[in-house]
C-alpha cells in the first residue's frame, strides 16, 4: 500500500505486506528437468563433474580443481549439460541441468556427516550449507578475515509484496528455534538477535530469542537501516554490515538448518511468492532449478509479448528475459507484470524536483550523482556524490518523475567500479 502527501513534500509511504493467519502453500510437480546455477564462472579445463553423470537427491556437486565452490542437486536424475550463463550485470555462473529420473534416491552424506543438532558444527554448515533455501551466509561465518559477534535472523521480507520469511515464521517455527541454537553452538556466537514486523512478535515469542520490532514502512528491513534503528550502528560507506563484525541470516536459511539436522536431509525446495498480473498473490514451493515455465503453467499464467518476469521483489528484482530461468536458492519472489502495467523507462534528462533527494534514506544528492552516472564517470561518482553511500533500495528510481533508471545506473556503476579494483588488485599481485 502506498499513502502520498498533497503537497508532495513529505515521504512516499509504502507498506510492507502480511501474510494470511493461516497461509496456503502450493507444491509445484517436480519438473523433468532442474536447473542449478554456480557462482562459478565456466571453466571447462578444471571441471570435475562430468555430462552424463549420476546424482541423488541432497548429493553435494563440486564442480572444480582447487576450488571449494559446490552446488546441492535438488533431484534424482543425470546431468545433461554443464555450460557457461551470463547473468545480471554481465556475471558469469557455470550452470548444470539435470534430467530427472523416474526414481527418487535420497544421498545419505549429509546424514552421516551431521549426527544430530546436539553435535552440529561450523564444519559441517560450510561443507554442506552453501547452497540451501535461504541462501545461509556460510562464507562470511568462515571468513578468517571477518570478525562476527552477532548474528541477526531477518524474520520481516525485506521487499514490497514478499511473504516468504512471514511464511516460514507461521509454519515452521520449531524449525527456526532448533536452527538458531544450532548456529549458537556452531559459531560459538551467543549475541543472535531477531528482527521482526508487529505481526511476527506472537510466533517468535515462542524461541526465547531477543526480538526486536521493525516498523512496517519500507525499506526499513533493509540490513543498513537494521543496523542503525535496531543495533544503532552505522555501516560506512563501501562497507557492509559484516565488517563491523554482524551477520544477516534469513528465517528461511535458519529453518533449513534447523529442519536439516532433524531429517538428516538437506531441503531441496524453495518457498516464495508469486505475484500474478492482476497483483494477486500466491505461497509457492518448488524444487531449487525449476523453471519458471512450470510455475506459470500451474497458475494458468500466460505471458504475451513483452510481459515482463522479475526475480525478485518489484524494488530490488531483476528481470529476466526468458520463461525458462529457474527457481535459485535466494528467489524470494516471482513477479510477473503485463505489458500495459510496465513503468515507462525513459532517457529523458533530470528536472531537479528533488523527490529523489526527499525519499533518500542516506541522504544522497542523488540529483548530481545520477548525472556523473549516466557518463559513466564512476570515480568521480563514488568520490564525490556518495555512491557507495548508497544502500539500494530502489526508491530513488520509484518517485522519480524523469522515468529515469537510477536504481540500474549506481548497481551498474558499483559493478563496474568493483571489477576494475579487482582486476587491478590481482595485476598488483
Amino acid at each position: 500500500m502506498i499513502k502520498r502527501s498533497f503537497i508532495g513534500l513529505l515521504k512516499p509511504r509504502l507498506e510492507y505486506g502480511s501474510v494470511a493467519d493461516t497461509p496456503s502453500l502450493k507444491q509445484i510437480p517436480t519438473p523433468k528437468e532442474i536447473t542449478l546455477f554456480s557462482n562459478c564462472p565456466f571453466d571447462k579445463k578444471n571441471l570435475l563433474l562430468k555430462k552424463k553423470a549420476t546424482v541423488k537427491t541432497g548429493q553435494k556437486l563440486l564442480l572444480y580443481k582447487e576450488s571449494d565452490e559446490y552446488v546441492v542437486s535438488s533431484v534424482t536424475g543425470q546431468v545433461s549439460s554443464i555450460s557457461s550463463y551470463t547473468g545480471d550485470l554481465g556475471r558469469s555462473y557455470t550452470a548444470i541441468a539435470i534430467e530427472v529420473a523416474d526414481d527418487e534416491e535420497i544421498d545419505d552424506e549429509f546424514k552421516s556427516a551431521a549426527g544430530g543438532s546436539k553435535d552440529a558444527s561450523l564444519e559441517t554448515i560450510i561443507n554442506f550449507f552453501a547452497f540451501t533455501p535461504g541462501n545461509p551466509p556460510v562464507k562470511l561465518l568462515s571468513d578468517k578475515n571477518k570478525s562476527i559477534n552477532t548474528i541477526v535472523v531477518c524474520c520481516a521480507d525485506s521487499d514490497l509484496l514478499i511473504t516468504t520469511n512471514q511464511y516460514i515464521v507461521k509454519s515452521d517455527i520449531d524449525a527456526i528455534k532448533n536452527g538458531i541454537n544450532i548456529l549458537k553452538a556452531a559459531t560459538k556466537v551467543n549475541d543472535i538477535i531477531m528482527v521482526a514486523s508487529q505481526s511476527q512478535m506472537h510466533e517468535l515469542s515462542a524461541t526465547g530469542e531477543k526480538v526486536n520490532q521493525i516498523n512496517n514502512t519500507y525499506p526499513s528491513a533493509l540490513p543498513h537501516l537494521i543496523m542503525k534503528d535496531i543495533l544503532g550502528k552505522v555501516v560506512p560507506a563501501g562497507k557492509n554490515p559484516e565488517d563491523i563484525g554482524v551477520c544477516f541470516i534469513s528465517a528461511e536459511a535458519v529453518a533449513s538448518i534447523g529442519n536439516a539436522f532433524n531429517s538428516g536431509q538437506l531441503p531441496v525446495t524453495k518457498t516464495f511468492t508469486l505475484v500474478n498480473k492482476d497483483d494477486s498473490k500466491s505461497l509457492v514451493s518448488a524444487r531449487i532449478g525449476t523453471p519458471a515455465s512450470d510455475i506459470f503453467k500451474a497458475f494458468n499464467i500466460t505471458l504475451n509479448e513483452n510481459d515482463r518476469i522479475i526475480f525478485g521483489g518489484p524494488m530490488t528484482g531483476s528481470s529476466v528475459y526468458s520463461e525458462d530461468h529457474p527457481v535459485q536458492i535466494d528467489t524470494d519472489a516471482i513477479v510477473v507484470q503485463d505489458r500495459n502495467d510496465i513503468p515507462v523507462i525513459s532517457d529523458y534528462p533530470c528536472t531537479n524536483c528533488g523527490d529523489c533527494i526527499r525519499v533518500c534514506p542516506a541522504n544522497i544528492q542523488i540529483n548530481l550523482l545520477v548525472r556523473f552516472l549516466e557518463i559513466g564517470q564512476y570515480e568521480e561518482a563514488a568520490d564525490q556524490y556518495d555512491l557507495y553511500s548508497c544502500i539500494e533500495c530502489g526508491l530513488c528510481s520509484y518517485v522519480c518523475v524523469s522515468g529515469m533508471p537510477i536504481f540500474q545506473y549506481i548497481r551498474s556503476a558499483k559493478y563496474e567500479l568493483d571489477r576494475a579494483n579487482t582486476a587491478e588488485a590481482t595485476n598488483n599481485g
